[in-house]
């Protein structure tokens, strides 16, 4: 009976040895992600770039996004009717163009390039032009992550234009979780890029993690909630969530769900709210371990003077 037990430990044993390296796998498939670490601990994406102020969705946007230390900046990517990749986030031009009405996928990119998006801003943005896809990975590329919010553009085309730059693991690609031939194909084509599924609802998460296995998935304030930002992080996924109202107190519970990121029209008040956020919680720190620094100093100073008083 006993080497029976004995037979049957080692086989259990040697089970699990076989079995914890592929689980193992199977979980680092899902959790493995290149993201570099959040610069104020939450991710940080400036929706259609730092615009207050600036025309939105161009290079001066994403530029001072990159100015104040945003972690991500997000684009709206269509197509011209020439082929050409453009950042804009309207299917017409008339919001950004007075008097012009018509379709981006009707224009050429030379048309389009000739229009002045600033001056509707302010007469110190005249002449600022709509940006390439190309022109917006230079300006990016090694200083901030995109977030890629795929309105009308094949999904190979921008493939091959991120892989000849070496940005596969700088860009979080947004895609509804409904959209599963772009996933698909997202990848099959690319297997380093980040597909970063909108799962909807939190019941959709579990099926979102086995159909696509992304290390993050994006929502918003109508879905995201404590629960949907648990049920993700026991699948390893990290939640990137858009805000609703941009206010102090809806960043705050945000914050508290232990949410990941931030999408806000309003980055250079998140940041400074994160700052002071993250500078209270240090002072509270140092006020709640100053008693005890005091203590173990005053323990010290005793021992000091105890080894000199006998000679050691």
């Amino acid at each position: 009976m006993m080497k029976s037990n004995d037979s049957m430990i080692k086989n259990i044993i040697l089970l699990s040895l076989i079995l914890l390296p592929l689980l193992a796998n199977a979980q680092e498939k899902v959790s493995e992600c290149s993201l570099k670490g959040a610069r104020n601990s939450i991710y940080i994406v400036a929706h259609r770039g730092a615009h207050i102020g600036i025309p939105e969705n161009s290079l001066a946007a994403y530029q001072k996004a990159i100015d104040l230390g945003c972690d991500f900046v997000e684009i709206d990517v269509r197509t011209t009717k020439d082929g050409r990749f453009v950042s804009i986030h309207n299917s017409t031009v008339e919001e950004y163009v007075p008097g012009v009405k018509a379709k981006v996928c009707d224009l050429d990119f030379a048309e389009l390039r000739s229009f002045d998006i600033g001056i509707s801003t302010g007469p110190e943005w005249k002449g600022t032009k709509i940006p390439s896809f190309e022109e917006i990975l230079d300006v990016c590329h090694g200083k901030i992550g995109i977030y890629l919010d795929l309105k009308s553009a094949p999904v190979s085309g921008l493939v091959e234009i991120i892989k000849k730059m070496g940005m596969e693991k700088e860009i979080i690609w947004y895609i509804p979780a409904s959209d599963t031939n772009d996933l698909n194909e997202l990848k099959n084509l690319c297997p380093d890029c980040l597909p970063m599924p909108d799962a909807g609802s939190e019941k959709n998460i579990k099926s979102v993690v086995n159909s696509f296995t992304p290390c993050l998935i994006a929502t918003d304030m109508n879905h995201l909630s404590n629960d949907f930002v648990n049920t993700a992080h026991s699948h390893n996924i990290k939640v990137i969530t858009d805000d609703k109202e941009g206010s102090i107190e809806e960043w705050q519970k945000i914050i508290d769900w232990q949410t990941d990121g931030i999408q806000t029209d309003r980055p250079e008040e998140l940041i400074s709210f994160l700052i002071a956020r993250n500078s209270e919680k240090q002072q509270l720190y140092l006020d709640y371990t100053q008693p005890f620094k005091a203590r173990v100093d005053e323990l010290l100073s005793r021992m000091t003077m105890g080894k000199k008083r006998s000679g050691m």
